[in-house]
C-alpha cells in the first residue's frame, strides 16, 4: 500500500495539509490569481476525470505533473465519487493537489453531486472563477485561453454563452483556445451534450482554434470541424476528448466523422505547448510514451 492511500485512510489533516503544501522542484507556471502575458512558447498540460480513493492512477498521472513545467487543467469530475468536501480532502489533495498553486480547473458533473459544487469552488478558491459560475479567461503566452462550465443550469448556460461572445469580442487574440467538462463531439457510447453546441458556435464564429474535454474516459483526436461536425481545415475547431486522468476507462462507441485517433484503456496527460501563431500536442502515457503528437496552425 502506498504512502497516499495510508494517509487517505487515515484521514489524517495534518499529514494532508503538510503534503498537499509540498511544491514540486522546477515547477512553474503563473498561480490561479494571475494575471497577465508572459512572453515565449506556454505549456498547458492536464486532463479530466482524475480522483478517486478506489484508484492508483490518479496518483500516477500526479507524478508525471512533477516533471513538466508549465500550467495545470482540470477538465471536471476532479473529486469522485460526488466532489464532497471529503472527497477533495482524501482523494485529491493526496494527488494532484500537489500542484494546485498552478491549476487552472473546471468543474464536471460529479462537482454538482454536492450542492451546487460548493466544495469544488470552496477548494480551488480564486482559481475556480466566480462561485456559482466557474468560467472564466485568462492569458498564456500570447493565447488567450477559457475555461467554461459545462454543468450549469438551462438559464446560467445563456448568461454563460453571453459572457463568452462578449468574452471573445474583447480579447481578439490570433490564438484562443478553450476548455471544459463535456465534449461535443465523442465516439463514446452516446452521452449527451448538446447543450455545449452554443458554446462552440461561440467560439467557432470567434475564429478560435482549439477545445479540450473530458467526461468520456478516454482520448480522442478530432479534425478541425464546425459545431455541427463538418470537416472544416480553415475554420473549424480542433477537439481534444482527454478523460484519462485517473478514472476507469471507457470503451469506444461507433466511430464519429473527423475521428482521427482513439486510445482506450491508457492513462496519461495531454501536453499542449502553445506557441506564437501555432501549437503542438502531445498525448504522453504513464508508464512512458508519446501515444499522439503533432502540430497545428493558428487561424
Amino acid at each position: 500500500m502506498n504512502l497516499t492511500h495510508l494517509l487517505r485512510r487515515a484521514g489524517s489533516a495534518a499529514l494532508l495539509l503538510t503534503l498537499g503544501g509540498c511544491q514540486t522542484p522546477g515547477a512553474s507556471g503563473p498561480s490561479a490569481g494571475e494575471e497577465g502575458r508572459v512572453a515565449g512558447p506556454q505549456v498547458l498540460v492536464g486532463a479530466g476525470d482524475i480522483a478517486s480513493c478506489e484508484s492508483d492512477q490518479d496518483e500516477a498521472t500526479a507524478v508525471m505533473l512533477e516533471g513538466i513545467e508549465g500550467t495545470v487543467f482540470t477538465l471536471g469530475d476532479n473529486a469522485y465519487p460526488d466532489g464532497t468536501a471529503e472527497d477533495f480532502e482524501r482523494c485529491y489533495a493526496p494527488s494532484w493537489g500537489r500542484h494546485k498553486q498552478r491549476t487552472r480547473p473546471v468543474p464536471g458533473n460529479h462537482e454538482y453531486h454536492s450542492a451546487k459544487a460548493g466544495p469544488y469552488f470552496d477548494y480551488f478558491g480564486e482559481a475556480a472563477g466566480e462561485p456559482g459560475k466557474g468560467y472564466y479567461s485568462y492569458e498564456l503566452g500570447d493565447w488567450h485561453v477559457v475555461a467554461l462550465n459545462t454543468e450549469l443550469p438551462e438559464q446560467a448556460r445563456a448568461e454563460q454563452e453571453q459572457w463568452l461572445r462578449e468574452d471573445l469580442k474583447a480579447h481578439p487574440a490570433q490564438c484562443t483556445l478553450a476548455y471544459m467538462h463535456r465534449p461535443l463531439f465523442s465516439s463514446g457510447l452516446g452521452r449527451d451534450s448538446a447543450w455545449v453546441k452554443p458554446l462552440w458556435e461561440a467560439l467557432y464564429e470567434a475564429g478560435a482554434d482549439v477545445v479540450v474535454a473530458g467526461h468520456d474516459h478516454f482520448y480522442e483526436r478530432f479534425a478541425p470541424q464546425t459545431p455541427e461536425g463538418t470537416a472544416d481545415a480553415e475554420r473549424g475547431l480542433r477537439q481534444f476528448v482527454v478523460g484519462t486522468g485517473g478514472m476507469n476507462a471507457y470503451v469506444f462507441g461507433t466511430t464519429l466523422p473527423n475521428s482521427e485517433v482513439r486510445e482506450a484503456g491508457t492513462y496519461g496527460l495531454m501536453k499542449l505547448t502553445l506557441e506564437d501563431g501555432a501549437y503542438a500536442w502531445e498525448f504522453l502515457a504513464v508508464g512512458g510514451g508519446v501515444r499522439d503528437q503533432g502540430r497545428g496552425s493558428c487561424h
